[in-house]
């Protein structure tokens, strides 16, 4: 398949939402896509414009038959200049390179991401359920806790800072 039939086959936003493209990656996609279409247009325009001149038609319109004549040599001199390319297809090999390094960035980011949801979705379905805990599982857990409790049961202090406030007196007298 040649490059310009894949290139008009391409569905760009399938694209981008099977590889999960996002941020940079997914942006620089889309505005290469805006680029290449506004090419697109530009070529197919200027490719059905005619580009044969009537001189015929200027001489006999016009009386200065010399301006004619020379701007008909000149046309007829006229050699299209060849361009050195190189430098835009460095770029675009640049931007391509930065392209993919993006995307092996995003994707080493989703990969590392995706482990650790899938070990956190483990430890939710491997937890027990809350009325099964016991106060030495909780410390296991946050051994912090026994400190804390320690250090305010030394203290003499009973009651919890807040609790008053947010759950107010019980007490019926």
């Amino acid at each position: 398949m040649s490059t310009r039939a894949a290139a008009t086959k391409l569905d760009w936003s399938k694209l981008i939402s099977t590889l999960g493209l996002k941020g940079k990656t997914a942006s620089s996609l889309q505005a290469f896509k805006k680029r290449n279409d506004e090419a697109r247009k530009v070529v197919f325009e200027l490719s059905s414009q005619k580009t044969e001149v009537d001189f015929s038609h200027y001489k006999s319109v016009l009386k200065n038959q010399d301006i004619v004549r020379k701007i008909e040599a000149d046309f007829g001199a006229f050699k299209p200049v060849t361009y050195d390319v190189s430098k835009q297809l460095n770029t675009i090999e640049a931007f391509k390179q930065k392209a993919l390094e993006n995307a092996t960035a995003t994707e080493e980011v989703v990969t590392k991401e995706l482990k650790e949801l899938a070990e956190t979705l483990n430890n939710i379905e491997s937890a027990r359920a809350f009325e099964e805990l016991t106060v030495e599982d909780v410390v296991k857990a946050r051994p912090d806790i026994d400190d804390k409790v320690t250090q305010v049961v030394k203290k003499a202090r009973w009651e919890v800072p807040g609790y008053y406030d947010k759950f107010g007196h019980l007490i019926v007298m």
